[in-house]
């Protein structure tokens, strides 16, 4: 089985400096086409728009918080089966079990590497499709 290309991706994430930084490893390291978001409710809007092929989630945000935005992209049709990675300081294996008992894809832990995001990313993707 083929495992379909990883092209678009959507970073949902409410610190300005993590947002730009992950944005320029996924572009200019992965080749990606990314597009961000502020918040959950942007993302929200956003998504279905978009269309990205996974969305990496903050987990800690304002107002609307990664695990909220979660469940309201899965009640998208557009956005119900695309991959969510969070991106979160928590990654102790109980929150792990967690993110994962949520429907998660994976998790990229911050700080996580700028020279490394794509090939995480690009893993999670493979295993998600494997």
């Amino acid at each position: 089985m083929t495992v379909p290309s990883l092209q678009k991706i959507l970073i949902v994430e409410d610190d300005p400096d993590i947002q730009t930084v992950a944005r320029m490893a996924l572009e200019a390291i992965g080749g990606f086409t990314v597009e961000t978001c502020n918040s959950g409710k942007e993302a929200l809007s956003k998504g279905p728009v978009f269309k990205p092929d996974l969305i990496l989630l903050d987990v800690m945000m304002p107002e609307m918080d990664g695990p909220t935005t979660l469940k309201e992209l899965r009640n998208d049709p557009a956005l119900e089966a695309t991959p969510v990675v969070f991106c979160t300081a928590k990654a102790m294996p109980s929150e792990l079990e967690q993110y994962e008992a949520l429907g998660s894809a994976g998790v990229v832990a911050k700080p996580f590497d700028p020279m490394a995001l794509a090939d995480q990313v690009r893993e999670i993707w493979n295993q998600c499709h494997g």
